[in-house]
């Protein structure tokens, strides 16, 4: 064999540079580009499947960072509750003051005294992400914005959002004021849930007060990306450019959060390569139950000797796509129970893994009550046994 020179030697060696950068390159396609490079990575970042609540990836998605007008979609959840209760109806007037027509920002222009109705509002709001009228639906349902606000903080706590606070309703940089990308999912997917949202969620141009006033989504999203069912942008000098936008394909609904890009595009183009790999990468799966697994369990001074066990929640989970047949499914219970045994009772727990990971969980539960055996039952079953032998 011919021995290499000392400049095939440096060629090949370029060469297993190049194909060792290019492999890293595409293992962590968000790491952040050198100080020559054109982008910095987000301050956070994450993409969720809607309705199981999973998370496929995430740059701390909990770190408590200001929102901007993302602010807005708890604001719209709030108003959700006053129209799903009949509270608030869609064509009801709603007059601006003199607070809300003053507002900055992204604005319709609303004038002190005029009114229009919540619907337009509303569309105002999600479509161009208007300020004012953000701010006088809230005084509309709630007196002020102070005591709207205080109505978005007691949601976030029932939501179970403990990284977030609100100081407004329109999202302006304020101390106090921030979120979690962790904690924007959750809210986006209840969004998503509100269909009578869902067409100015999709709308890309519209026009108000006649024509005159341009309504233009700040979502560009909804121009292209197949899927898209909505989401929310928010850009101040505190946050950054972020957006929260939510997709839809075959049956898996996936929310990608990015906050705190440094410009417009940016923010679009890692949400979108957010939603690729997960509709790219995974797929929906319903986990099997064997019930040769689960055995009856006995109870202890019961009118019944055992009860028998069932797996409490049936669902589905998102996993790798193509790593069904490696699943792993393991099940757990206590070693025995006193009676009385309520029906739900926990009696174990059943565990879906994959590689290690876990993909999905439910409590093993009572299928019946089992009652604490009186005495009457007891001299039954003396009886009983009496009669047999």
């Amino acid at each position: 064999m011919r021995k290499l020179t000392g400049n095939a030697n440096r060629f090949f060696a370029r060469l297993i540079c190049v194909f060792l950068c290019a492999a890293v390159a595409l293992t962590f396609p968000f790491v952040a580009e050198c100080e020559e490079g054109r982008a910095e990575t987000p301050r956070a970042m994450l993409l969720m499947e809607a309705r199981t609540g999973q998370v496929l990836y995430s740059v701390n998605a909990a770190e408590k960072l200001p929102m901007a007008s993302i602010t807005k979609v708890m604001s719209l959840l709030v108003l959700s509750d006053f129209i799903d209760d009949g509270r608030l109806t869609l064509e009801e007037k709603v007059k601006a003051s003199a607070y809300a027509s003053s507002a900055e920002g992204s604005v319709i222009w609303l004038s002190p005294g005029e009114e229009m109705t919540a619907a337009e509002l509303l569309e105002a709001v999600i479509v161009s992400s208007a300020n004012d009228a953000c701010i006088a639906l809230a005084e509309h349902v709630a007196g002020s914005e102070e005591q709207f606000v205080r109505l978005m903080n007691r949601r976030a706590k029932k939501m179970g959002l403990s990284g977030t606070k609100f100081t407004g309703c329109v999202g302006f940089d304020a101390k106090g004021h921030y979120t979690t990308a962790e904690d924007i999912a959750v809210m986006t997917a209840e969004l998503m849930e509100k269909e009578y949202y869902r067409g100015w969620l999709l709308t890309w141009l519209d026009y108000l007060r006649g024509g005159d006033t341009q309504l233009l989504n700040t979502n560009k999203l909804v121009r292209y990306y197949d899927g898209i069912l909505g989401g929310k942008t928010g850009t101040t000098d505190g946050a950054g450019c972020c957006l929260t936008a939510c997709a839809e394909r075959g049956g898996m609904r996936l929310v990608a959060v990015v906050l705190g890009c440094g410009e417009d595009p940016e923010r679009f183009d890692r949400a979108e390569e957010l939603l690729d790999m997960g509709f790219s990468g995974y797929e929906k799966f319903t986990p099997e139950v064997d019930s040769r697994k689960l055995l009856p369990i006995t109870v202890e001074r019961g009118e019944y000797s055992t009860v028998q066990p069932v797996v409490q929640d049936y669902g589905e989970c998102v996993i790798k796509r193509g790593r069904a047949g490696s699943v792993d499914y393991s099940y757990t219970f206590v070693e025995g129970v006193k009676a009385p045994v309520e029906k739900g009772q926990f009696l174990g727990e059943y565990l879906v893994t994959l590689d290690g990971v876990e993909v999905f969980r439910s409590d093993i539960v009572a299928k019946e009550e089992v009652r604490r055996m009186n005495f009457g039952m007891y001299l039954l079953c003396v009886l009983g046994e009496m009669v047999s032998f």
